[in-house]
């Protein structure tokens, strides 16, 4: 992302929402938040990107992450398109979601996040945000960010699936392997002695054997706690 790389603190703003006005990092509090944008209202994929978040809202709610969406249009526009997106999903028609919609009509928080592509335009000219993905920590810092084209939706189950990579080796010294899903083993972080991890993982260690004879690929169960 031009200008916000990993481990930068993400900027602050003021910005109107479909819940009132925030500033962001008090919206944030001290909680994880995940920052995601949307090419534009009434948009197919967008609908269901939406619509896909709000069903599993809860699932944020008990990681203890404080979700919020943005596009670039008005918030009239945004509250009639998010009947849309309860239609969709088969719920009350309302013109609420279970998180905030920024209205970001002039590209502030668009360019302050490097959300703009150089093509993809609106009919009206302006430009299009692109699918962007900003979890951060509570600490304010970017922790992970994945962009999207505007033709393809995104996978919030692998946004999910992050997320618990991102708190559990927050808070153990371990790596997720690839493919990694919650309950399976992970890699202990090559920064841990063999006698640290004896004592920091006592359900075990497995150590797999290489040609090189570097003891670097080394696996315990999830840590729990």
């Amino acid at each position: 992302m031009p200008g916000l790389l990993l481990g930068d603190v993400v900027p602050d703003f003021e910005a109107e929402t479909t819940c009132g006005k925030i500033r962001f990092h008090d919206f944030l509090g001290n909680s994880w938040g995940i920052l995601f944008s949307h090419p534009g209202d009434y948009t197919p994929v967008c609908t269901t990107e939406l619509g896909r978040a709000a069903k599993l809202y809860p699932e944020f709610a008990k990681r203890g992450i404080r979700v919020i969406s943005l596009s670039v249009n008005n918030l009239a526009d945004h509250r009639e398109w998010i009947k849309d997106i309860n239609a969709y999903n088969g719920d009350k028609i309302t013109g609420t979601l279970p998180f905030p919609m920024i209205a970001d009509e002039n590209h502030e928080v668009s360019k302050k996040f490097g959300m703009l592509p150089s093509t993809a335009k609106h009919s009206t000219g302006l430009p299009r945000t692109v699918r962007s993905v900003f979890i951060i920590g509570p600490d304010k810092k970017l922790k992970l960010s994945i962009l999207y084209p505007a033709s393809t939706g995104r996978s919030f189950d692998e946004i999910l699936r992050v997320v618990d990579s991102l708190q559990l080796t927050a808070k153990h010294e371990v790596a997720t392997p690839v493919d990694w899903q919650p309950g399976d083993k992970v890699m202990i972080s090559t920064t841990v002695s063999e006698e640290e991890a004896r004592k920091l993982f006592p359900h075990g260690v497995c150590t797999r054997d290489l040609p090189s004879g570097k003891n670097y690929l080394r696996f315990t169960p999830q840590p729990m706690d």
